[in-house]
């Protein structure tokens, strides 16, 4: 690994981030042809939180949050840090203290592919955390690790200035060449879903909306009454 600090990398605009946002991890997941998930395993601290920034990445030993302290000086308004490890942890590498600093800086929240501490203190002074465990356990700062390069979590790749979203759902990851499409690939997505939202409250079935009537024969399931199932013996 090189240890280096890459300073202002050009970041994806603060206006498409912000739409992406607005429509949720799930929305701009399916939108982008199912890419871009960080995986079950990346959750958040506390629910209700929903919130889209430009990354701001951290590679770190397990065990060891120098490279946190490093990566704090690289970030803006509107970054969220995003930091993983060279080898599995589940160390608290990252607390309230932390994010009192981060959230000077204008640091929408953290997603982590380890753990974290203080989950309380950060809950109340809203500071969204996205992490992989929650853990006591203390880290040292004593090994060199680097910032602003490409990391990996759950076989994605998140560069410095990706757009990165997460809400209850979980963390998703655009990339900033992408983010323009992904923009109006998320908007058709959210127009088709209020479409069905408002034909489901006029009673329609997901069955007729979505043609799945002709797919049931062909997969073989019939339908019968309750009396020539009985009579079947099929029960």
């Amino acid at each position: 690994m090189r240890t280096i600090v890459v300073t202002d990398p050009p970041r994806a605009a603060a206006e498409h981030v912000e739409a992406l946002a607005g429509h949720g991890v799930a929305t701009v997941h399916e939108a982008m042809g199912r890419t871009g998930y960080l995986g079950p395993g990346i959750r958040p601290a506390h629910l209700g939180s929903r919130i889209g920034g430009t990354a701001v990445t951290v590679l770190s030993w397990p065990g060891d949050n120098l490279m946190i302290h490093v990566a704090v000086e690289q970030c803006r308004p509107g970054d969220i840090l995003v930091v993983t490890t060279t080898s599995p942890s589940s160390d608290g590498m990252f607390g309230e203290l932390f994010a009192t600093a981060l959230q000077y800086r204008g640091v929408r929240g953290l997603v982590i592919n380890a753990g974290v501490r203080d989950v309380a203190e950060l809950h109340a002074m809203d500071f969204p955390v996205w992490s992989a465990a929650v853990s006591a356990q203390g880290t040292v700062k004593a090994t060199p690790g680097a910032v602003n390069v490409p990391v990996a979590i759950a076989g994605q790749i998140i560069r410095p200035g990706d757009a990165v979203l997460a809400d209850d759902d979980g963390v998703l990851c655009v990339p900033r060449a992408d983010v323009v499409r992904a923009v109006a690939a998320a908007q058709a997505r959210s127009d088709k879903e209020e479409a069905s939202r408002a034909a489901f409250r006029r009673g329609e079935l997901g069955l007729d909306r979505y043609g799945l009537r002709g797919r049931l024969t062909g997969l073989g399931i019939e339908y019968v009454s309750a009396d020539e199932y009985a009579r079947r013996g099929d029960s």
